[in-house]
């Protein structure tokens, strides 16, 4: 699944999944541009992947800031030479029950996780166009295709995201550009953490394969999703949740 040649754009990479398919898409050998707010887990990922003998490039991005986006993409695309890899990862939570959710609340959770990724995109399909070629991967959420209570600002942006991911895929198909998106079910990051052990130990008795998934496990279906080898998939939702979901 060689990506050598090919060049990345990662948001959300500072932590947890983003991070690791940073690392992953390094492996694969491509070149990656990291992006978060944070500079200095970022910096610390650039170095990882330069001595492991990869490429890589650190942009400091807020994506519910548009401009911010707007300048970080270009950035890297002047950097790097271009992105033919797009990879929606950024994402926030702000839970609680609808009846006392706060509208600053949903409209934080739907700019960071969804309008983020619609930008982002919009940025970076020119350039795809113009190559022929490229891969738009969308990191939505088990809890986009089932719900969650105590959740529906994270839910309808997971949600949207496959909405999303179907529209552009059906766009772009023409030009050979595919758009995916992947639906982690419960990973073991920093935003999982949180969560209490009974809570944890109640999620694993809905899991068929009886274990929590790990980054490498979205890392793995994300590498093979901007691979040649799924040259003939686009519009997909791709579940990574041990069968939680069927």
């Amino acid at each position: 699944m060689s990506l050598s040649g090919h060049i990345a754009f990662v948001t959300g990479a500072s932590q947890g999944i983003g991070r690791t398919c940073a690392l992953r898409l390094a492996k694969e050998g491509a070149s990656v541009a990291v992006a978060a707010r944070n500079q200095e887990k970022l910096n610390e990922l650039v170095n990882e992947i330069t001595a492991a003998g990869g490429k890589a490039a650190s942009f400091p991005l807020d994506v519910a800031d548009e401009d911010q986006i707007k300048n970080a993409i270009k950035a890297a695309t002047d950097q790097l030479g271009k992105i033919d890899i797009l990879v929606n990862n950024a994402g926030i939570t702000r839970d609680q029950l609808v009846m006392r959710m706060k509208r600053p609340d949903w409209d934080d959770v739907l700019q960071t996780n969804l309008t983020s990724a619609y930008l982002c995109i919009q940025q970076v399909i020119p350039n795809m166009l113009r190559l022929r070629w490229g891969r738009i991967i969308n990191i939505s959420s088990v809890f986009g295709q089932m719900g969650q209570a105590g959740q529906a600002n994270y839910a309808a942006s997971k949600a949207g995201l496959i909405g999303l991911t179907k529209a552009i895929a059906r766009e772009v198909a023409s030009r050979n550009i595919t758009c995916n998106a992947i639906a982690p079910g419960f990973i073991e990051t920093a935003m999982t953490d949180v969560l209490s052990e009974e809570f944890k130990q109640a999620a694993v008795q809905q899991i068929p394969l009886g274990r929590v998934g790990k980054p490498e496990d979205v890392a793995g279906a994300l590498a093979f999703l901007a691979s040649d080898d799924a040259s003939y998939i686009t519009g997909q939702v791709l579940s990574v949740n041990g069968g939680m979901l069927m």
